[in-house]
């Protein structure tokens, strides 16, 4: 009898750690999608999409999908109209099904993926993206505020940014206070904060079915 467990949101909400992170969605890769998504309404993915999408007439260059994970939130923006996307992620095995997304069209949704741990910096040049999206990363034990400054580095003069942030974590984690120094320094333009549900009515997702993010709205200056 095959008594291996399912992973789920339980175990993605206890990772402390860059290596925990790592060892959880290296194994849950491959089944993702199947398990998680398809199986308990996830929509949280949709709903930063179609933010991003409604200010795509003013995006000019690529967009950054901050960890992509298996790539539903860059398929989802890709069917959106805006097709030159990159994927960052700490987990290869989730870039791997994420090179594996295509388009109506049969084009590969991702122009380039990239394996990197954001807590640590990366060598991304400056003013690479016209865009930032993100669901499911500023989380519990995923992405607390520390990277903001250097996703700011990386963003072009301009750039719309659609940031996905758990609501418990943006209130635990000083999320309110940087993006407030932020647009006081003008880094950022004053975010609008659009309140989201992660999951569609009827979710069986025990415990977690009111599960709630901001998604943080603003351009970077």
């Amino acid at each position: 009898m095959n008594t291996k467990k399912t992973l789920d949101l339980d175990d993605a909400y206890a990772v402390e750690t860059p290596s925990d992170n790592i060892r959880l969605y290296d194994q849950w890769a491959p089944t993702y999608d199947d398990d998680f998504v398809d199986q308990v309404g996830y929509v949280y993915h949709k709903r930063v999409a179609e933010q991003l999408a409604k200010v795509k007439d003013s995006i000019d260059g690529a967009v950054l999908d901050i960890g992509c994970g298996t790539g539903v939130v860059g398929a989802c923006l890709h069917e959106h109209g805006l097709a030159l996307i990159d994927g960052i992620d700490i987990s290869t095995q989730m870039l791997t099904e994420a090179a594996k997304k295509k388009g109506s069209g049969g084009e590969s949704v991702y122009r380039k993926l990239i394996q990197a741990d954001l807590t640590m910096g990366t060598d991304i040049i400056d003013d690479s993206y016209a865009g930032l999206m993100s669901a499911g990363t500023f989380t519990h034990g995923h992405l607390g505020v520390e990277p903001l400054d250097e996703l700011w580095r990386i963003a072009a003069p301009g750039a719309q940014c659609a940031v996905g942030v758990r609501t418990t974590h943006f209130m635990s984690a000083g999320f309110k206070e940087k993006l407030s120094a932020d647009a006081r320094d003008g880094k950022i333009t004053v975010p609008d904060l659009i309140k989201v549900n992660l999951y569609s009515g009827g979710t069986p997702t025990t415990g977690h079915a009111n599960d709630e993010a901001f998604i943080v709205c603003c351009q970077v200056l």
